[in-house]
């Protein structure tokens, strides 16, 4: 997979106005949903049934990202909703890879997420059964945090290890990507680029967009 993907967050979309602003997005590659549960993270947005009808509005395909406990019962749940991608997070996981299977059985594709202070190389042999491996650059739970550097070093050894085996996993990167970080996420080798004020605090989110995807493609 080398094409670079924006995937912008809906978390720093207007939550009264959802559909209105999935369509100021028309640009992207897919929508990030932020799925939190105040317990895994201190932080509470959306569940199951909000995600639902968001699948049914979205002129583009869901990539769910579920920041929530018990996410072994919940996640292939997202998946039988019909969205294109869902990411659990691998510390709330008790079976990860039975887990990844479940997600593909019911036709998502299936991502696993890394806190920034989660090492990848534990992970390494489970890649053919991962789509996509999120990499945090920031704490997960709140937007508009600033981009973690101290991540970069894991991004480069996930990426040698998925060109090592040849697999088209994806390397996703989700926490403070803007025009000032995206080039160093990209470097790194990350090609799919959550961003959430970076797009929708722009005045042209589709715009936005567009420079986004053009800095992280100038930058590999």
């Amino acid at each position: 997979m080398s094409k670079c993907c924006i995937n912008p967050s809906i978390l720093s979309a207007d939550f009264v106005n959802l559909e209105a602003e999935l369509q100021r997005i028309s640009a992207a590659d897919a929508v990030h949903v932020d799925v939190m549960d105040n317990h895994f993270v201190p932080n509470l947005t959306i569940g199951l049934p909000v995600v639902e009808r968001i699948q049914q509005v979205s002129a583009l395909p869901l990539d769910a990202h579920l920041m929530i406990a018990d996410v072994d019962r919940w996640a292939p749940l997202y998946a039988e909703a019909g969205l294109a991608s869902v990411t659990f997070h691998v510390e709330a996981s008790a079976a990860p890879i039975k887990l990844a299977r479940d997600l593909r059985e019911r036709g998502a594709k299936a991502g696993m997420a890394l806190r920034p202070a989660t090492p990848v190389e534990p992970y390494l042999d489970m890649l053919s059964e991962l789509d996509m491996l999120l990499i945090m650059t920031v704490e997960p739970g709140f937007g508009g945090q600033k981009f973690l550097d101290v991540t970069l070093p894991k991004i480069r050894r996930a990426a040698e290890a998925v060109r090592g085996s040849g697999l088209p996993l994806a390397i996703q990167v989700d926490g403070g990507i803007s025009q000032e970080t995206i080039e160093r996420a990209a470097e790194a080798g990350a090609n799919v680029f959550v961003a959430g004020s970076a797009v929708y605090g722009a005045g042209d989110p589709n715009d936005a967009i567009r420079k986004l995807r053009a800095s992280a493609e100038a930058a590999v």
